[in-house]
């Protein structure tokens, strides 16, 4: 009845931004940053390990003198955020006493 829940995503931080990505066509750092009220230091390890797994595409540009870093879903990451949800509400579902 329960399946497993893929650990990268069971990370609080990692689902943070793999939620926030799901909706929006991408997202800067900055932005992940305040939504998620993570250090910079945590939020670029573990948009790192995403894009180690292939979750997410980072890229890096500057705009004017000052780095940037866009986060963006991949396929492999919306199927992966799909199955992590599916997985996850038999954990949840509520059931009569």
């Amino acid at each position: 009845m329960f399946k497993d829940l893929d650990p990268l995503l069971h990370s609080q931080l990692r689902l943070a931004v793999m939620s926030l990505l799901i909706s929006v066509k991408e997202a800067d750092f900055v932005y992940l940053k305040e939504q998620t009220g993570a250090t910079s230091g945590n939020l670029s390890v573990q948009i790192d390990k995403l894009n180690t797994a292939g979750y997410i595409d980072i890229q890096k540009t500057f705009q004017g003198k000052m780095p940037r870093t866009v986060c963006k879903i991949t396929d492999k990451g919306i199927d992966a955020f799909d199955g992590y949800v599916k997985n996850l509400k038999p954990y949840i579902k509520r059931n009569p006493v």
